[in-house]
């Protein structure tokens, strides 16, 4: 019986931990139209005109002009990540005494519990620069790339 209790309060106390980079996956933006590197590498080509390019990436943070008068787009997104989890557990249990209807009635009880809390943070922040250069018509004919994250 004691092994059986013993058991069931380890399963119990483990069930209720949550690591910090599980809740920092559960929480992240991972969507369809999140900016990331593998994005750029896959669906930016040469030749694609600008329509396409804010069509897959968004609008530009910066659009300048190099010394030929070619448009330069910059992509700058700068992401900070945090993520916080708590996990509690415990166990408590207690026992008591009666009597039968007729006999001495004993009344008495032993109780106890066992508690344990913890937390721990976790933060992390990225950064994520393109930069798309196109021809004079309009037609991508150069990108590069730069990501970070500490």
């Amino acid at each position: 019986m004691n092994k059986i209790l013993s058991v069931l309060f380890v399963a119990l106390f483990l069930s209720g931990c949550v690591s910090a980079s599980a809740l920092r996956q559960d929480v992240q933006d991972n969507g369809p139209n999140s900016l990331t590197v593998g994005k750029v590498q896959r669906e930016i080509k040469i030749g694609m005109s600008s329509a396409q390019v804010v069509e897959t990436l968004g609008s530009p943070n910066v659009v300048t002009t190099d010394e030929q008068r070619r448009e330069v787009w910059v992509y700058d997104k700068i992401a900070t990540e945090a993520a916080y989890a708590t996990s509690s557990g415990g166990y408590g249990g207690g026992v008591g005494a009666g009597g039968m209807p007729g006999s001495s009635l004993i009344l008495g009880g032993l109780g106890g519990s066992f508690g344990k809390n913890a937390g721990a943070v976790s933060s992390t922040q990225k950064t994520l620069t393109v930069v798309i250069k196109f021809d004079l018509e309009g037609k991508v004919r150069d990108f590069a790339y730069n990501s970070s994250k500490f």
